[in-house]
């Protein structure tokens, strides 16, 4: 370890490579809320927050867990429920005044069909002004659980017992996975309906 009086220790987090500290002096300095998305193996969650003197001040979250009040019978860790997030966040944040934002994911991975990228997709849809570049987006198809039912059909006649076993959690919600789309779109439609 180096030695001497001007020596200084980085922050923990800059060692840990937690937080890049310059990217988040320049979305601070933006003067625009940050949208901050986060995800665990079961859900995804979004704040918008503000920065202060004192520390962050959130104005806004959501989550996956959320979208079982608006009759989301389908996953919570998957990429139309992320989207779905997103979707609801913008509605709160629309509904509270604030209309624009900047993301922050703080080091993950940037492709195309993620979740990260899906619930920014959706809370854009939802009307919010996020700046991002249009090939980034993810496909429309694939927020909307296509590539889902898609595999369950196709497992379906396949192995039916393996079809069962994947998608027990579906089945249990009485949300057959081919129809994932049809109910994406009425959960939709209930956030917009709901959240004003």
């Amino acid at each position: 370890m180096a030695k001497g009086t001007i020596y200084r220790v980085a922050f923990r987090r800059r060692r840990e490579d937690r937080t890049d500290y310059r990217l988040r002096k320049r979305l601070i300095s933006s003067r625009l809320p940050r949208l901050v998305i986060r995800r665990s193996l079961k859900h995804t969650y979004l704040q918008l927050v503000e920065a202060r003197i004192e520390g962050d001040h959130v104005l806004v979250s959501a989550s996956t867990a959320e979208l079982r009040k608006y009759g989301w019978k389908g996953g919570t860790g998957n990429v139309p429920a992320a989207y779905l997030a997103g979707f609801l966040i913008g509605k709160k944040a629309i509904a509270k005044g604030i209309s624009k934002a900047i993301v922050d994911i703080n080091g993950y991975a940037v492709t195309k069909s993620n979740r990260i990228l899906n619930a920014m997709k959706g809370a854009i849809d939802s009307g919010m002004e996020i700046p991002h570049g249009e090939e980034i987006l993810p496909d429309e198809e694939r927020a909307k659980g296509a590539a889902i039912a898609e595999f369950a059909s196709a497992l379906q006649g396949e192995d039916p017992e393996k079809y069962r076993r994947m998608f027990s959690s579906y089945l249990k919600n009485e949300l057959p996975p081919e129809n994932i789309v049809d109910h994406f779109d009425s959960v939709k439609a209930a956030i917009e309906k709901e959240v004003r």
